[in-house]
C-alpha cells in the first residue's frame, strides 16, 4: 500500500509581507494563530514556519515573528497538527542549542516535530543579525555537522564531538525527544553536489522544487548519491515547497493573483500550485508521478484563507 500523501501548510509570519495589511503586532499573531487552527480544522497533516529574522526582498520594519517562538507557542494551541521548519537556519543557533530546542519542542507538542534544516543563503539578514557568512561549502560542512551532533545528543546519554566546525564535549540533552528513533529530518535545498549529498546521508525528507523539470531532474540526482551511499532512495520523502494560489476559475486566478516579488504571472504559475482547484490537483499528481511524497506551499493570498481552504477542500480529497 502506498504511503499517505503528506500535505502542510505554511502559517503566516510576516516574511513575505503577507501581514502588513494588519495594522497592529498583537492582531498580527492572533491572525497566525488564527490560520493555524484553521489548518488544524482543515485536516493538513503539519503547519509550517520560515526561520528569518526581517522582510523579504528588502527590511522593511515590518513585523517577522521569530521560528522557534512561534512553533512553542502554536504547539500549545494545536493538539494534533505536525510542526515544522522550512528550513531552520543552521548558522544562527549552535547544534548543541538546536537539539535542545528541538527535544524540548517534541516533549512540550506530544512528539509532534518535524525539524526542518537548511545550510542558510540570506546574507543579507546574516550580516544585518551580526552572524558570519562563510563560502557556501562551508556553510554545507556546518549542516552536515550539525545534524550529526543534533541526531547523537537526540539519542545518546552524552556527546563528545569534534568536528572541522563544531566541537561539544559531554553534552547532555535531556528530555529527549519523544519520537523514535528520532523526530523526521528534513533537510532542504537542490544543490546537487553537496546538499543532496547531505539528503542522501541523512535525512528523512528532502525538500526542493522550482517546477516538474527541475524537480524531476534533483531526484534523479539524489537517487544517484544514494545509490553511492548505500541508502534506499525510496526510504526519503520527497516533499515539494513553493506557492499556492487557486480559485474556482481561471478568470480569478488571473485577476486576482499577485506573484511573489513582480514575477511574469505565467512563469509564476508554471512554478508553484497556481490554477483552479482541478488544474492545482493535476499538479499535484504529476509530481506524485514523478515520486514526490509531500506537499508545503505557502499561501500567496495570506492573511486571506481563500487558497488554505481550496486546497483543503477541493485538491487533497483527491489523494486521500
Amino acid at each position: 500500500m502506498p504511503a499517505p500523501v503528506l500535505f502542510g501548510a505554511f502559517v503566516p509570519q510576516g516574511w513575505k509581507m503577507e501581514l502588513v495589511s494588519i495594522p497592529d503586532a498583537k492582531e498580527k499573531w492572533s491572525r497566525a494563530v488564527e490560520i493555524a487552527l484553521l489548518a488544524e480544522d482543515l485536516d493538513f497533516d503539519s503547519i509550517w514556519v520560515y526561520d528569518h529574522f526581517h522582510n523579504v526582498p528588502v527590511p522593511a520594519h515590518e513585523t517577522v515573528l521569530e521560528c522557534w517562538t512561534m512553533m512553542s507557542a502554536l504547539s500549545q494551541r494545536t493538539t494534533r497538527v505536525r510542526l515544522g521548519q522550512l528550513v531552520g537556519c543552521n548558522s544562527y543557533r549552535h547544534p548543541s542549542l538546536l537539539a535542545k530546542i528541538t527535544s524540548t519542542l517534541d516533549v512540550i507538542s506530544g512528539g509532534r516535530l518535524d525539524w526542518g534544516i537548511g545550510a542558510g543563503w540570506y546574507d543579507n539578514e546574516y550580516r544585518a543579525y551580526g552572524y558570519d557568512f562563510p563560502e557556501a561549502k562551508d556553510r554545507l560542512g556546518m549542516l552536515r555537522e550539525c545534524v550529526e551532533i543534533v541526531k547523537a545528543m537526540w539519542s545518546e546519554p552524552e556527546t563528545t564531538y569534534t568536528g572541522e566546525h563544531y566541537a561539544v564535549t559531554g553534552a547532555h540533552c535531556d528530555p529527549k525527544p519523544l519520537q523514535r528513533p528520532h523526530p523526521p529530518i528534513l533537510i532542504g535545498g537542490g544543490g546537487e553536489q553537496i546538499t543532496l549529498r547531505i539528503v542522501a546521508q541523512h535525512a528523512d525528507r528532502s525538500n526542493f522544487g522550482g517546477g516538474l523539470e527541475p524537480f524531476a531532474h534533483k531526484c534523479e540526482v539524489l537517487k544517484g548519491h544514494c545509490t553511492k551511499v548505500g541508502r534506499d532512495y525510496d526510504e526519503i520523502v520527497k516533499t515539494v515547497p513553493g506557492e499556492v494560489f487557486i480559485r474556482d476559475t481561471e478568470a480569478e486566478v488571473r485577476a486576482e493573483a499577485s506573484p511573489s516579488f513582480g514575477q511574469p504571472f505565467e512563469a509564476w504559475a508554471k512554478a508553484n500550485l497556481v490554477g483552479t482547484p482541478e488544474q492545482v490537483a493535476a499538479k499535484v499528481q504529476a509530481y506524485l508521478d514523478l515520486g514526490a511524497g509531500g506537499f508545503i506551499p505557502w499561501c500567496s493570498d495570506y492573511p486571506a484563507d481563500t487558497s488554505l481552504r481550496l486546497f483543503a477542500e477541493k485538491v487533497m480529497p483527491n489523494f486521500r
